[in-house]
């Protein structure tokens, strides 16, 4: 009897002691989940009104070319512009356009914007990507930037998830292939798919932002966040928003229409432009030629290549 009673102790002090590890560990467990990134928290989807869904919502995209003068290595470059935006419904975890209906799918306006312009004998060709909530209630779901000359090309894809997932590619040393996280920030490229939904809420101030992943390639500055002033600039039927970036001696300007559906008509961008003795500072520009909705993606034979002919990129 004596046995037994000896042998339910000693169990019960290794019940004790398994218990108080299990406490233990479950504490542990809290701690680590408590140091990692933050979910970006949604504020409110914003309301769309019935022009954002009779105008985004009709099966087609919104197609804007623009005159471009471009600054590079010191000079000014001729050249154009597009700006095509189109409503998309996007998938949450892998983080691309969706195949099919799904309740989980979000729906975006991408904004895909490209230019092309000459130095010298070579051309340029660079596209960035923009994947933002129409509900307008948290940062661009996905940015990516390509460029491309004949000296090589380069890419960079942001995906946002507990932080800023960053991965990019070069052909330049000194960049090579970089895998990084970012904490959360204003995203430079994702403003040009706010002013598109909800202008009057544009961020202003003293603020950090990231530049513009074809800014960050093309002066080989670091993809991070940067301090910068916004200001909003109201002068009847058009506004201008500009961004000044102290640091890094930058300012661009979007001029965009004060009323519904907020047409993008020209914008501005100053740095300085070339390396060494030739550096100096030079202002980009693009001008509005002509906007047309079109259901692109179904206009590829010969025949429709008058399409470009009316939005003057076949000059």
């Amino acid at each position: 009897m004596k046995k037994l009673v000896f042998i339910f102790a000693i169990l019960g002090i290794f019940v004790i002691i398994a218990c108080s590890n299990i406490k233990a560990e479950k504490a542990a467990k809290t701690t680590i989940v408590t140091e990692e990134p933050t979910i970006e928290k949604e504020k409110p989807a914003k309301a769309l009104s019935e022009d954002f869904k009779k105008y985004w919502y009709a099966g087609k995209a919104e197609i804007t070319s623009y005159q471009l003068e471009q600054a590079r290595y010191g000079e000014i470059r001729k050249g154009t512009a597009v700006l095509i935006y189109v409503t998309e419904d996007f998938l949450p975890k892998v983080q691309v356009k969706a195949d099919r209906q799904n309740d989980d799918n979000i729906p975006v306006l991408k904004l895909n914007a490209t230019k092309k312009f000459n130095t010298g004998i070579y051309p340029y060709s660079t596209m960035q990507s923009v994947f933002y909530p129409v509900a307008d209630n948290r940062h661009a779901i996905k940015v990516s930037n390509s460029m491309q000359e004949w000296c090589g090309h380069v890419y960079a894809q942001l995906n946002n998830k507990k932080q800023f997932e960053i991965t990019s590619h070069s052909y330049f040393e000194s960049e090579a292939d970089q895998e990084f996280t970012l904490d959360k920030a204003i995203l430079e490229n994702e403003l040009w798919a706010k002013i598109r939904i909800n202008p009057n809420e544009l961020p202003q101030g003293d603020l950090q932002i990231i530049p513009s992943f074809e800014y960050c390639r093309l002066r080989h500055k670091e993809i991070k966040a940067y301090t910068a002033k916004a200001s909003i600039q109201k002068g009847g039927d058009i506004t201008t928003y500009t961004l000044e970036y102290p640091d890094l001696d930058r300012s661009i300007s979007i001029t965009f229409t004060s009323s519904f559906p907020y047409e993008i008509e020209n914008w501005e961008e100053t740095y300085k432009s070339g390396f060494g003795p030739n550096a100096k500072k030079l202002t980009t520009k693009a001008t509005k030629i002509k906007s047309i909705k079109s259901a692109y993606w179904g206009k590829n034979s010969n025949k429709d290549e008058v399409l470009r002919d009316e939005l003057g990129l076949n000059k």
